[in-house]
């Protein structure tokens, strides 16, 4: 038992750490709630347009080459999304690091075997910054996609006040915050010097997943190419995307109820599992010996994973 609760402090501490290590060596400019976006940060500290923009395309397409790795591309892939500042290299420094100092701290601790410990550490290790990865990604994304109403907002507005499409996503890059603002301003700088800005929002379109976004670039693409009212296209567009996004957040709130009754009752069967070890250690020590006792453990365990994988399929509503 508290070998358990051990590990499961390491695997906690393990994501603050990762988390400490990446607002130590990026700052709180790379923070998702800074009030100025991390581009508009680093033209403050006196870089120019072309230096700030080789240095967050260089962040930005650094995990294209993991994404061609098998072991890789799943870590890649979330990185990508989530646009982590680590390099690759430094995300695979992390993982060691953590795997030896999981190791170091229950060799030292417990009376578990090596070999055990070892794939205990490279799991945490591994797993660990997953999560961090998939926790970042996941904000990210969502906060994405609640920004993307009001930056198509500013687009309409600014077109119909007579600006042209380069000169409205560069309003956006000024007037929002992180993550759309860093990455329209991005768009701005790469239309600046000379890239297609049609081609630019595709690129931007593939890498961040967003459906609305994916919207956006193909209303923009065909107004390119045959003509009209793109402030009129883009304010239905607009209109779209918030009525969606507030039925997304309906459904939400009417599935908390079942999610949380889903997990409850997933997490019940491990709670219980490990308050009775607390109270009486030695509660299972009369059928631990028997022949069954492995093949029901399995048992149990499989249909504790089905009951987990059952309970997200009947709570996660498609719209």
């Amino acid at each position: 038992m508290s070998t358990a609760i051990l590990l499961g402090l390491l695997f906690f501490g393990v994501l603050l750490i990762i988390e400490g290590l990446y607002l130590v060596v990026f700052g709180k400019s790379i923070k998702l709630n800074s009030r100025m976006n991390r581009r508009l940060a680093l033209l403050e500290q006196g870089k120019g347009h072309e230096e700030v923009l080789n240095t967050l395309r260089k962040e930005r397409e650094q995990h294209a080459k993991s994404k061609k790795v098998p072991l890789l591309s799943i870590l890649g892939n979330k990185a990508s999304k989530a646009n982590i500042a680590f390099s690759p290299k430094a995300l695979m420094m992390i993982m060691g690091f953590v795997a030896i100092s999981i190791f170091g701290i229950v060799f030292a601790m417990t009376d578990i075997d090596p070999l055990i410990i070892l794939l205990i550490s490279v799991g945490m290790g591994v797993g660990g910054v997953f999560i961090w990865l998939n926790n970042k990604a996941k904000a990210r994304l969502a906060l994405f996609e609640e920004q993307l109403p009001d930056a198509v907002e500013l687009i309409v507005r600014s077109l119909r006040v007579g600006h042209p499409f380069s000169s409205a996503i560069n309003v956006v890059a000024q007037e929002m915050a992180d993550p759309i603002g860093t990455e329209f301003g991005m768009l701005a700088d790469e239309a600046t010097y000379g890239r297609d800005l049609i081609l630019a929002l595709e690129d931007l379109a593939d890498r961040v997943d967003v459906q609305d976004l994916r919207f956006l670039t193909v209303a923009v693409g065909i107004q390119s190419q045959s003509g009209g009212n793109l402030a009129e296209v883009l304010d239905g567009l607009g209109k779209v995307i918030r009525s969606r996004f507030r039925l997304f957040r309906r459904v939400k709130a009417i599935t908390s109820e079942a999610k949380f009754s889903g997990y409850f009752l997933s997490a019940f069967p491990a709670a219980a599992l490990m308050a009775i070890l607390a109270i009486k250690p030695d509660y299972y020590d009369d059928v631990m010996e028997t022949a069954a006792f492995i093949p029901a453990c399995i048992i149990v365990g499989l249909m504790m994973a089905l009951n987990v994988v059952i309970m997200r399929a009947m709570v996660d509503i498609k719209v």
